[in-house]
């Protein structure tokens, strides 16, 4: 039997029993659902700020599952997919990621490529529904640190025409879009249901890891402890953030050539390699038919990896 054969039986098993096992183990929201209706009732021991949070603003359909409980081990996994603001569930996405995996690896196949160059097409395929999730959480990110100047000066001039906080956040929800007045509407509700101004910022800058974020929450929460004129406070972190920007700007300006520089240092090898591969596919099996060939493969990814750290540790210059 061939290794191409015996690979994809191999993977469609697994996939198989990953997924069998996975439905087996699946959590029951019965368990959730009496949490709530507990806590809402006050019945049995008086939770925690993070377990109010958990039980209150979950769905009661959102019960996690074995593949979600694991990847939890490994870090927030949940407080990814809230910063992307997308649907998708972590179980999802991996089931995505090995079906496009699994369509990688035929696609491989089908198109006659090296037995050995199978598994980098198919981690290639699975690994573009991650891609796609970062690169939403960053430009969602990206887009609400913009809006944070506006969203500023707008609580600030409610402030001064006399409303509170909360109407201040409440007006950000009503007057400006996305991402800003979801995040910034979820604060206002969430201190109408009863939870601390302060807790509710905290959950805020936790969600949304901005710098800008954090110092207005500060602000705020050291106004409300010793007082001051908070107004004042929010124009100058808004005229701040609005500087920053502007040395940003100077600085992409700036590092924009040797930005483009590593983008094409960094692609042609690997774009050499195809080319040269769809040329003459004998010459390039050297690199992996001849020992002293593959040294020179390994030790070439290596100085591509170390080039574009160097690269990227010239151009990031953080403002």
């Amino acid at each position: 039997m061939s290794p191409l054969v015996i690979s994809i039986a191999a993977f469609v098993a697994v996939a198989t029993l990953v997924a069998a096992v996975a439905m087996m183990f699946r959590g029951d929201s019965d368990n959730k659902i009496e949490d709530r209706l507990q806590m809402l009732t006050g019945n049995g021991a008086r939770p925690t700020k993070q377990a109010t949070q958990s039980v209150l603003m979950q769905p009661l359909d959102a019960a996690p599952d074995m593949f979600e409980a694991m990847l939890e081990r490994f870090g927030k996994t949940k407080l990814l997919f809230q910063q992307a603001d997308t649907s998708i569930t972590p179980t999802q996405l991996g089931i995505i990621s090995a079906a496009l995996g699994f369509v990688g690896l035929l696609l491989a196949a089908y198109a006659g490529l090296s037995i050995l160059l199978l598994p980098v097409a198919a981690l290639t395929l699975a690994a573009t529904p991650l891609a796609w999730l970062l690169f939403k959480r960053k430009r969602r990110l990206k887009a609400f640190g913009v809006q944070l100047p506006d969203a500023l000066e707008l609580i600030s001039r409610a402030l001064r025409a006399g409303h509170s906080l909360a109407a201040g956040f409440d007006l950000v929800q009503k007057e400006m879009n996305a991402p800003i007045s979801v995040e910034f509407g979820r604060v206002f509700e969430e201190q109408n249901l009863g939870i601390a101004m302060e807790d509710a910022l905290e959950g805020l800058t936790e969600r949304v890891p901005n710098l800008d974020l954090k110092f207005f929450s500060t602000a705020v929460i050291l106004q409300r402890t010793t007082g001051g004129d908070l107004a004042e406070i929010l124009d100058k972190i808004g005229y701040l953030v609005r500087e920053r920007f502007k040395i940003y700007g100077q600085v992409q300006a700036l590092t924009g050539e040797g930005r483009l520089s590593g983008i094409v240092l960094l692609a042609l090898p690997p774009v050499l390699f195809l080319v040269v591969f769809k040329l003459n596919p004998n010459y390039i099996m050297m690199l992996f038919n001849d020992p002293m060939g593959t040294k020179m493969l390994i030790g070439a990814i290596v100085m591509q990896v170390l080039g574009a750290l160097v690269i990227r540790k010239i151009i990031n210059i953080r403002v």
